[in-house]
């Protein structure tokens, strides 16, 4: 997760206030009768804000500016979910002709609310088979209820990082694949310091910790959030009580919840040269593909590599997924100039010299089938674990929803009070869950 992103995540759960509303919002309609061939000028909104992010994204635009003379695109960056649904909602000449997002959760709002118009129909008259040009998991989290009102723009994909000097001291000869594994090798990593406090934990399973945001450990248990019908049923999956216990079962072996909590506010921030795993608080870490770049920038004082996260012990034959997320872009309904616009979506999406340049740039995960063969492609070892964890069928990502990322939001502060010991009947308290999230669903569906 860029820099970038991770500044998005306040913005995100704003935005997801918002869309609420604009389920209910008339956006203003726009035109697909437009001439792409005609000198047009487009607006471009998007979140990443970094130099390095921002010189990627130009760079990206120059190269299809020569490539379409006419169209001049006026790029704006930094730019929140909130920002872009608030403009989108209101139309008008200062809204932008193409947006991207990191939000994946919001992307059945995005359909559903008809800010973000049908790409299908651009798809279909220019030729362009989304099934043989995107892997299916990235097409499911970029559609809603059969319409595809967006496209993956990059991606990310979820493994393991672990400290091989580490392991190396614990005679671990190599990471864990099961549950059970990582479970036994937290403890054998696990170091204290004379006064009984932690000096590295093996693994930190708190779900408050950086990227461990228990959807994305789930994952690993192929979990069914929602039934035919769109009803959540966390409660009814089996899959949701086995991981939960596992959580906890991870904690006690570790030395339980408090010790470990009050361990976790000694780390740094995310991002920062601080960082826990850069460290050495924790030896195993889970996290997406830019970490790496990022320990070879802070040149990491010791061995590490990377794997697939392990899966469960009953379904130890699917080992190699993930969990999988991305960048979304699409064109705004109310654009006036959405043949011009599809044509700088459509660059950005599908040329494949295009993706695997701007995914070499940012370091994340190229977005098609052909980019990820591509012998262009960053060569380094570390980085092409996540590339096999994207290729896998077995990887998952999350749903979309017309209630957004409610539901996440709803499973995290669950999840919260599960490892904290506050929830001493699972299936009750999952009950509960699947009540609120279906009446979050039918509020924003009115």
């Amino acid at each position: 997760m860029p820099l970038s992103r991770l500044r998005n995540r306040l913005s995100v759960a704003l935005a997801g206030a918002g869309l609420l509303l604009a389920g209910c919002a008339h956006p203003s309609v726009g035109s697909d009768r437009d001439d792409p061939t005609e000198p047009v000028t487009l607006t471009f909104w998007h979140g990443w804000s970094t130099p390095g992010e921002m010189k990627a994204i130009n760079d990206s635009v120059t190269r299809f500016e020569k490539r379409h003379r006419n169209i001049t695109v006026k790029v704006v960056p930094n730019v929140t979910d909130e920002t872009m649904n608030q403009a989108l909602r209101a139309g008008g000449d200062d809204a932008p002709d193409v947006v991207s997002s990191f939000t994946t959760n919001n992307v059945g709002q995005y359909c559903s609310s008809g800010m973000w118009a049908d790409l299908d129909p651009f798809l279909e008259k220019t030729g362009v088979v989304k099934e043989k040009v995107f892997p299916k998991t990235l097409l499911d989290y970029t559609s809603y209820r059969g319409e595809q009102c967006a496209l993956p723009l990059l991606a990310d994909s979820y493994g393991l990082y672990y400290n091989k000097d580490a392991f190396k001291e614990a005679g671990i000869t190599r990471p864990p694949r099961t549950m059970s594994e990582l479970k036994r090798d937290a403890v054998a990593l696990t170091r204290r310091t004379e006064d009984g406090s932690y000096r590295r934990v093996g693994f930190m399973p708190d779900f408050r910790l950086y990227q461990n945001s228990p959807d994305r450990l789930f994952a690993q248990w192929e979990p069914r959030y929602f039934d035919a019908h769109g009803k959540s049923r966390l409660a009814k999956d089996p899959s949701t009580r086995q991981f939960l216990t596992f959580q906890r079962d991870l904690i006690e072996a570790q030395g339980g919840y408090g010790p470990l909590e009050k361990f976790r506010t000694t780390f740094g921030d995310e991002m920062s040269s601080q960082n826990a795993f850069l460290t050495q608080k924790v030896a195993m870490h889970m996290d997406g593909e830019w970490r790496g770049l990022m320990l070879r920038q802070a040149k990491a004082p010791f061995g590490w590599d990377t794997a697939p996260m392990p899966v469960p012990d009953d379904r130890a034959d699917t080992y190699g997924k993930g969990y999988l997320t991305g960048t979304v872009i699409g064109i705004a309904h109310s654009s006036t100039h959405q043949n011009a616009a599809w044509e700088l979506v459509k660059f950005l999406t599908t040329d494949t010299d295009q993706v695997v340049r701007f995914a070499n740039a940012i370091h994340n995960v190229p977005s098609t089938k052909a980019a990820l063969k591509s012998p262009e492609l960053d060569a380094d070892p570390t980085f092409r674990t996540f590339l096999r964890i994207a290729q896998n069928p077995r990887s998952v990502a999350l749903p979309p929803s017309a209630n957004g990322g409610q539901y996440v939001t709803a499973l995290q502060d669950f999840s919260y009070d599960v490892e904290a010991g506050k929830v001493p009947d699972i299936g009750k308290g999952l009950r509960a869950l699947d009540a609120q999230i279906d009446a979050d669903t039918l509020q924003s569906e009115n």
